[in-house]
């Protein structure tokens, strides 16, 4: 019994680590996506491949093929949405982002929010930041965006509660408490 108890604490702390590593930019948190990070597009964007609108890069293959659901892993179009989106590409990334077998992990629903928003359509990015959160409510980047478009929105009183919910989950001397206090004092000065 006691090995049982070790066995199941030891795997509890793997994937509170594993998360922790996830909402810090590497790893997984029991997602399908594994991104590595939120940074740099490199190599990542079906556009630094020369693809066309409609279409992702297949490493393997070497070349650009039409985007569809299961035409390459999870992981990998979601890494290619992300990079869209970053780039300004919002309705290709939304493209890329919908072939996503996995519709209910917050991060590929946090990017399906961050791409409508940025497109303009913030109502609808609410929501799916929203429904991000609802899965894994400690995803500070969602409450970011979500905060974020709460002050596009005009609702600062609703991005302040955001603030405060990224200062409990990871203090305010993390990126996103400090892009979104930005972004709130930007909008009040």
């Amino acid at each position: 019994m006691r090995n049982i108890l070790t066995l199941g604490f030891a795997a509890m702390l793997a994937v509170s680590i594993s998360g922790l590593a996830f909402a810090a930019g590497g790893g997984t948190s029991g997602g399908t996506t594994g991104t590595s990070g939120d940074g740099g597009n490199g190599g990542e964007s079906p556009s630094a491949n020369d693809c066309k609108k409609g279409e992702v890069w297949d490493r393997k293959k070497k070349k650009c093929v039409k985007v569809e659901s299961g035409v390459l892993p999870d992981k990998e179009l979601y890494k290619q949405g992300r990079a869209l989106a970053k780039e300004g590409n919002y309705d290709w990334a939304l493209e890329v982002l919908a072939a996503i077998q996995d519709q209910n992990d917050p991060y590929v629903l946090n990017y399906i929010g961050y791409s409508n928003r940025k497109a303009g359509r913030l109502e609808i990015g609410i929501t799916f930041y929203r429904k991000a959160l609802a899965i894994n409510p400690d995803f500070v980047l969602a409450r970011e965006y979500l905060g974020e478009g709460y002050v596009a929105a005009g609702r600062i009183d609703l991005a302040k509660v955001e603030l405060a919910e990224i200062a409990k989950r990871c203090g305010t001397k993390c990126e996103e408490y400090k892009d979104l206090s930005k972004a709130i004092a930007t909008a009040v000065n």
